[in-house]
This record gives C-alpha cells, structure tokens and sequence, in this order.
C-alpha cells in the first residue's frame, strides 16, 4: 500500500516502471491479449493490477478516484482461437469497472476469434474494418 500512503506511484522498480510512467503521458492506451484460459494474459492481469497504484488513496469514497489526467482513450484488442464469437465475449466487460475507475471514459474494443496461427488474421477483414473505423473514430477526437 505504499502507492496509497507515501508514493503516488507504485514503489516496485522493474520493467514496468517505464510503462506505467509513459501511461501518465499517453493520450490513447492499446491493450493487446491473447485469451489464455477464458482471460487476458497473466502480464495483462499483471499490469491492470499494477494500474492500482494511479488510484486515489481514497479511490473507494471520492468522486476523484484517478490520478491520471481524465480523457485517455483506450483500445483493448482481444484475439481468441476459439471460433465461435460468443466465447469470452465477457472479458472486456469484466474489466470496464477498473477503466472507470481510471477515467478512461472513450474505450473502443477489437475482437477476432478463430485465430490460432500465425498470419491467419489476414482472412479476417472485419478486424481490419472495425481497427479502422476505431482509429477513425479516436483521431477525430483529438
């Protein structure tokens, strides 16, 4: 808890201690994962935990739960090799309450399914579709 009673930073230092400091200056977060048994990678799991230390001490009661400047973008792209659609539709919106909490209020998500070599995305040209229409999206925004 020293990220909540003495730094406003995380206090491990390690290789991503670089990232996370670069995420403060970021207008736009890209998250890519592999789903690894129903769920984001473990170094996915591993940052989003290690995101905790952006959090207000008092995160649970303010109304300012984020030290992170508001109106960061995420991009959350999830690629699966199961190929029906309905599988892990469910993961993104497990993890929406955290992003809120950050105020990363704009997320657009990028889904393909089937994948399992590689190269193989090439034949999915809905991936490339909506990854165009969201970067679209988030330029006009700027």
């Amino acid at each position: 808890m020293t990220c909540k009673t003495k730094l406003d930073r995380c206090v491990l230092k390690d290789d991503l201690t670089e990232v996370l400091e670069s995420l403060r200056q970021a207008d736009v977060l890209v998250m890519a994962t592999p789903v690894y048994f129903s769920d984001v990678s473990s170094q996915m799991k591993g940052f989003i935990d290690r995101m905790y230390s952006f959090l207000t001490p008092d995160y649970r009661t303010s109304s300012e739960k984020s030290r992170l400047a508001p109106g960061k973008k995420l991009v959350f792209i999830q690629v699966q090799a199961r190929p029906n659609e309905n599988n892990f539709a469910d993961i993104f919106p497990r993890y929406e309450e955290f992003f809120d909490w950050y105020g990363i209020n704009e997320r657009h998500l990028i889904r393909c399914w089937g994948i399992r070599e590689p190269g193989e995305v090439k034949g999915h040209t809905k991936v490339f579709q909506r990854s165009e229409e969201v970067a679209k999206i988030i330029m006009a925004g700027k």
